[in-house]
C-alpha cells in the first residue's frame, strides 16, 4: 500500500466539509461531470465547486479527465471530473464479513465496486482465536489484491449486536463474543490503519443508500437472512442505530403460521424458522443433503432436486410473511432482502414477494421488495461501505484520518 497524500483541514463552521461532501456525492451520482454542471446540480456557487474540486483532487479522491473535453467549442473548455476509481489506480478500501462458517474479504473502489474477494473458512477455529486468524488472512489478501494502491481503511461487518461508536461486538451468540473490542483488535493487527465495524444488516442498508436504488435514500427496510437474522431501517439517508446501537434484532419476530420451536421457548420465531442454520438442519433431517450446510441446499435445488427446491420455497414464504409485518409497521419505499437462494434464483424472490403481498395490509406493489443492488457480492461490498460511508459524509476529515 502507498502512503497517503497531503490532506486539507476543514475549518470554520464546517461549511467547507459540507460543501466537499456535496461535491463528492454529486460526482458519485453523475460523474464524469463538469464543474459547471456540479454547480447546477448541487446549488453551490461555481467558485465553491472549484475550491472543493481542487481539494478533492489533491486528496486523490477525484481526478480530472481532460481527454473527455471536446476538441471544438467556444470559451474555456470544461474539464470533467470523476471519482478516482480502482481501474485508474485510485484509493481502495478493504472489507471483511465475519460470518459463522467463514469470513469473506473484499477490496472496493470509491464507487463500491468489488475489485477482488477471498474466502476464509472458520473450520476448527475457536471463537477466541478468530480475530487473530482474520487479521492474518486479511493482511495476506490486502497485500496481494491491493499491492501498489492507497488503502483508506477497512470495514468489518458481522451479525448480532454491534456498537460502531465504540467498535465493540456487544453480543454475537453464535461466535460466543460479548463486549469484544473488535475494531481495536483488528486495527492493531493491521498496523494501526483505520478499522470501523457495524452490524451486517445495517451495513447492507447503508450500501443500498450510498450505491443502490434512489428509493433507498427516502426510506428502506433491510432484512438479512443468514445464520444470523437481522434487520435495519433507513430514513432520509440515515440508518437507524437506536440507543446503544441495539436496533435491528428481529430474530424473535413472529412468523405467521410458523410452529417451529425456538430456543427462547416460544414458537414461530423468524430465526428459528428461516435462518440458514434452520434450513440446513431441516435439509439433513429430510435427507436432502448429507451435512447441515444451507449452500448445499441451494446447490441441490439448482441441480434439479425438487425436495431442496420445495424447502427453499417454504423458507422464502416464511421470509415474505415476516416482511409483511415490517411493511405494515413501517411502510418503507423499499424492502431489501438479503437471502442467498433469492440472490441466485429470482424465483425465490417472487415467492417472498407473493407471501408478503398476501399477508400485508398496506403493500400492493411487490416490486418494491428487491434483492441488494450488488447481488451475490452484497456481503463484501457492504463491509467496505462501513468505511466508505463516513468518507462520503465528511471527505476532508476522513481522508485526513
Amino acid at each position: 500500500m502507498t502512503a497517503a497524500p497531503h490532506v486539507f483541514r476543514a475549518t470554520g463552521d464546517g461549511r467547507r466539509e459540507t460543501n466537499a461532501a456535496t461535491v463528492l456525492r454529486t460526482v458519485l451520482d453523475h460523474g464524469p461531470v463538469a464543474r459547471r454542471t456540479i454547480s447546477d446540480l448541487s446549488g453551490l456557487s461555481p467558485a465553491a465547486v472549484s475550491r472543493q474540486c481542487t481539494d478533492l483532487v489533491g486528496l486523490g479522491l477525484v481526478r480530472e479527465l481532460p481527454e473527455l473535453v471536446a476538441s471544438s467549442g467556444v470559451g474555456r473548455p470544461q474539464i470533467p471530473v470523476d471519482l478516482h476509481t480502482g481501474e485508474s489506480g485510485g484509493p481502495v478500501v478493504g472489507g471483511v464479513h465475519i460470518g459463522v462458517p467463514g469470513s469473506t474479504f473484499g477490496l472496493l473502489d470509491l464507487r463500491g465496486r468489488l475489485l477482488a474477494r477471498r474466502a476464509l473458512p472458520h473450520d476448527g477455529m475457536a471463537p477466541g482465536e478468530l480475530p487473530l486468524r482474520i487479521v492474518q488472512g486479511l493482511r495476506a489478501f490486502l497485500g496481494d489484491a491491493g499491492r501498489g494502491r492507497r488503502l483508506l481503511g477497512v470495514g468489518a461487518a458481522l451479525g448480532g449486536w454491534v456498537d460502531p461508536a465504540t467498535g465493540t461486538a456487544v453480543r454475537h451468540d453464535a461466535l460466543g463474543w460479548h463486549h469484544r473490542p473488535l475494531a481495536a483488535e483488528l486495527a492493531r493487527g493491521l498496523g494501526g490503519i483505520e478499522v470501523r465495524i457495524d452490524n451486517h444488516a445495517r451495513a447492507v442498508a447503508q450500501s443500498e443508500i450510498l450505491f443502490g436504488r434512489p428509493a433507498a435514500r427516502r426510506s428502506l427496510v433491510h432484512l438479512f437472512i443468514g445464520n444470523v437474522v437481522d434487520a435495519a431501517l433507513g430514513i432520509a439517508g440515515v440508518v437507524h442505530q437506536g440507543p446503544g446501537s441495539g436496533a435491528g434484532d428481529v430474530a424473535h419476530l413472529p412468523v405467521p403460521d410458523s410452529t417451529v420451536t425456538c430456543p427462547c421457548g416460544r414458537s414461530g420465531c423468524l430465526e428459528a424458522t428461516a435462518s440458514n442454520t434452520a434450513v440446513a438442519q431441516t435439509a439433513v433431517r429430510r435427507g436432502i443433503v448429507p451435512e447441515p450446510d444451507a449452500f448445499l441446499v441451494v446447490d441441490a435445488a439448482a441441480a434439479g432436486d425438487r425436495r431442496a427446491d420445495r424447502l427453499l420455497r417454504e423458507r422464502a414464504r416464511a421470509v415474505g410473511r415476516a416482511a409483511a409485518l415490517l411493511l405494515d409497521v413501517l411502510n418503507p419505499d423499499l424492502v431489501v432482502v438479503t437471502e442467498h437462494s433469492s440472490l441466485v434464483n429470482p424465483e425465490y424472490l417472487e415467492e417472498i414477494r407473493g407471501a408478503a403481498v398476501d399477508h400485508s395490509h398496506v403493500c400492493q406493489d411487490p416490486e418494491r421488495i428487491v434483492s441488494p443492488h450488488a447481488g451475490t457480492a452484497v456481503i463484501p461490498v457492504a463491509a467496505g461501505t462501513i468505511l466508505l460511508n463516513p468518507l462520503f459524509r465528511s471527505p476532508l476529515a476522513a481522508a485526513q484520518r
